[in-house]
């Protein structure tokens, strides 16, 4: 993403970039301390994929968690409502933010910082490169407990999730 060029004054700047379907899938949640979880693939997040960070927050996050999220259709699959059911539920309550509210969910916060602050103008000759910026800026933004701090200064959850796509 493109946050500021440079140019002489009167020629605006080209930026020359190959279009491709090449992207990256992310899949991130922010618990209330700041603690930032993040997993990056090539490939587009399904609903078993969804599972398989869920199972990571349960291993890394001791206790109960309210799992805050919207309302995309990948949150309501039938994998999701069956590792509910295998006992999931016992620890894991989803709460659906309402209708197109990402200025609800801190999660969008962090993303938006990610992409406009930590990647803007980001420049990567391939996917692998992107993942190695991403997961840098991920780290870098650990460091940074004000930035967390005011995205979490929304509605109060243990953690929330968010899907993003990395292009």
């Amino acid at each position: 993403m493109a946050v500021r060029t440079w140019a002489p004054r009167g020629q605006t700047p080209l930026l020359r970039v190959k279009l491709t379907r090449d992207h990256l899938s992310a899949i991130s949640g922010i618990t209330l301390d700041g603690r930032l979880f993040m997993q990056v693939r090539p490939t587009s997040y399904d609903a078993e994929a969804v599972v398989g960070f869920l199972r990571v927050l349960l291993r890394k996050i001791p206790g109960k968690i309210i799992l805050i999220w919207d309302g995309s259709l990948i949150h309501r699959a039938n994998a999701l409502k069956a590792f509910l059911k295998r006992g999931a539920a016992k620890r894991l309550h989803l709460e659906q933010l309402p209708g197109y509210a990402p200025d609800l969910n801190p999660d969008e916060g962090i993303w938006n910082y990610l992409k406009r602050v930590e990647l803007g103008n980001v420049c990567c000759s391939n996917l692998d490169e992107l993942s190695h910026k991403l997961i840098q800026a991920k780290e870098r933004l650990r460091h940074k407990s004000d930035c967390s701090n005011n995205a979490l200064s929304v509605p109060s959850a243990s953690i929330m999730p968010s899907l993003s796509t990395m292009m």
